[in-house]
C-alpha cells in the first residue's frame, strides 16, 4: 500500500474518533450541569477543557463559554480533516463511507458556534456521535478487511486509548483523594458522568451493579478486555491490526511496531490493579507516552520511511 494512502486512512479514522469523543464528553457534561452548583460547574468544565486538549494555556473566567467555543471548533475541524483525508483516498473506501462522511461534513459546515449553543446543542452533538458510529459500522460492513482497513482500525483505537487515558487521568487526579470518604451526591454524579463519558455506565452496572468505587471504575475502564471503550480493549485491537499489517507487508522493521503494542498490552494484562492504584496518574502518563511512541514508529515505518528502507524490505 502506498504510504500516502495509509496515512490518509489512518488520519481519517483518528480525526473522526476524536470528533466523536469530544462530542460525547461535552454532551454528558451539558446534562450534568443540571445537577450541581455553579462552583462545581466551573471545575468540571475546566477538567473537560484539559481532558480534551482544547488549550495549552491556563483558562480563567468563563470556562463553560470557553468549552463551548473551542469544543465546537475541535469537533468541526476534526470532521473537516477526516473528510479531506477521505477525499484523497476516495477510491480506497466504499461509496457508502464517503456519502456518510460527506453528509456530516455538509451538516456541520453550515453551522457556527452561536447556531449550535443558542439553539439545540444536544441535537448537534447527537448528530456527530451517531454519524461517527454509522461511519464505523459502514466501514466494517462495506470495506475489505485488508491492509487499508487495518490502518483505519489502528488510527481509531490509538486515538481512543490516548483520549480515554487523558480523560481518566484528569478525573482521578481530582476525585481519587475522596475515595476513603463517603460519596456525597455531587461526587457520586461525577463518577456516573465519567462512566457515561465513556458510554460505560450500563455496562459497568451489569458487571459491578450500581456500586461506584474508584478501584472498580478504574478496573473496568482500564483493564476490561471486553468493553469497546476500555483502554485494554483498544490496545488489544491496536496490536491485532499492527500484527496483520506486519504479516501483509513482510517488512523487517514492521515487527517493531507490533512489539511496541504488545509491550503496552502486556503491561495492561499483567500489572496488578493494586499496583496501578498506588500511582494511577503515572500509569496513565505511561499509557499516553507509549501510544505516542507507537504513533511515531507507525509513521517512521509505514509513512515517512526513506527509499532505502523500502528497498531493504
Amino acid at each position: 500500500m502506498l504510504s500516502r494512502v495509509a496515512d490518509s486512512l489512518y488520519w481519517m479514522s483518528r480525526y473522526l474518533e476524536r470528533a466523536e469523543h469530544c462530542a460525547r464528553v461535552i454532551d454528558v457534561h451539558l446534562n450534568l450541569m443540571l445537577e450541581e452548583s455553579s462552583d462545581s460547574i466551573d471545575r468540571r468544565w475546566l477538567r473537560v477543557i484539559n481532558a480534551l486538549g482544547l488549550t495549552s494555556e491556563p483558562v480563567t473566567g468563563d470556562t463553560y463559554g470557553f468549552a463551548q467555543a473551542h469544543g465546537f471548533d475541535q469537533i468541526t475541524g476534526c470532521i473537516m480533516q477526516a473528510r479531506e483525508n477521505a477525499r484523497q483516498v476516495r477510491e480506497q473506501i466504499s461509496s457508502e463511507m464517503w456519502e456518510q462522511l460527506n453528509r456530516v461534513f455538509l451538516e456541520v459546515k453550515r453551522m457556527n458556534t452561536h447556531d449550535v449553543w443558542d439553539g439545540q446543542p444536544l441535537e448537534f452533538l447527537s448528530t456527530v456521535k451517531e454519524s461517527s458510529h454509522l461511519f464505523q459500522g459502514l466501514t466494517d460492513s462495506t470495506m475489505n478487511h485488508g491492509e487499508g482497513w487495518q490502518f483505519i482500525q489502528t488510527g481509531r483505537y490509538l486515538e481512543r486509548a490516548h483520549a480515554t487515558s487523558k480523560l481518566l487521568d484528569g478525573h482521578f487526579r481530582e476525585f481519587r483523594q475522596l475515595e476513603e470518604l463517603a460519596m456525597d451526591s455531587n461526587v457520586h454524579m461525577e463518577w456516573i458522568g465519567l462512566l457515561r463519558s465513556c458510554t460505560a455506565f450500563e455496562s459497568y452496572c451489569k458487571v459491578y451493579t450500581a456500586d461506584l468505587k474508584p478501584e472498580r471504575v478504574a478496573e473496568f475502564l482500564l483493564l476490561n478486555s471486553e468493553f469497546p471503550h476500555s483502554i485494554r480493549f483498544a490496545v488489544d485491537q491496536i496490536q491485532q491490526s499492527l500484527e496483520a499489517i506486519h504479516e501483509t507487508t513482510s517488512s523487517k522493521k514492521s515487527g517493531r511496531v507490533a512489539k511496541l503494542a504488545g509491550r503496552l498490552r502486556a503491561e495492561l494484562s499483567f500489572t496488578p490493579l493494586d499496583e496501578i492504584m498506588i500511582n494511577v496518574h503515572e500509569f496513565f502518563e505511561t499509557i499516553r507516552k507509549q501510544c505516542m511512541q507507537i504513533h511515531s514508529v507507525v509513521h517512521q515505518v509505514y509513512i515517512t520511511y526513506p527509499v532505502e528502507a523500502a528497498l531493504e524490505a
